[in-house]
């Protein structure tokens, strides 16, 4: 499979959806997916991505211990080292395919302070 990193515009902005759920390596949801290289337990959280005149929700999966304490929707955040690899698989008969995501880790990011009304 392809990774392709995946290349953000400076005007890139991404806030958390929702919140990180284990990632699960069967059907059944008895095995945690866990990373090939660490063997950290996987995570998926969904940021909603948004870059000039688009926006679109992203399911991303992180190392559990890529993700900071704190998180909560809504607020500002910043994958690192975000990979895109497509897929395509046969289910059913049919052929399903898409882009899995994955990033090293997600950071918090500070929000602008707000300007002053008077």
């Amino acid at each position: 499979m392809a990774r392709i990193r995946v290349g953000l515009l400076p005007t890139a902005a991404f806030i958390v959806g929702t919140l990180p759920v284990p990632k699960y390596a069967d059907a059944e949801k008895t095995q945690f997916a866990t990373d090939r290289e660490t063997g950290a337990k996987l995570m998926t959280i969904t940021l909603f991505f948004m870059e000039e005149d688009r926006a679109e929700a992203l399911k991303i999966t992180v190392p559990e211990t890529g993700l900071p304490n704190g998180l909560k929707p809504g607020l500002p955040v910043k994958p690192v080292e975000l990979f895109a690899t497509p897929w395509a698989r046969i289910f059913n008969g049919s052929l399903a395919d898409g882009i899995a995501y994955r990033a090293d880790r997600i950071d918090l990011l500070t929000p602008a302070p707000a300007a002053d009304a008077a």
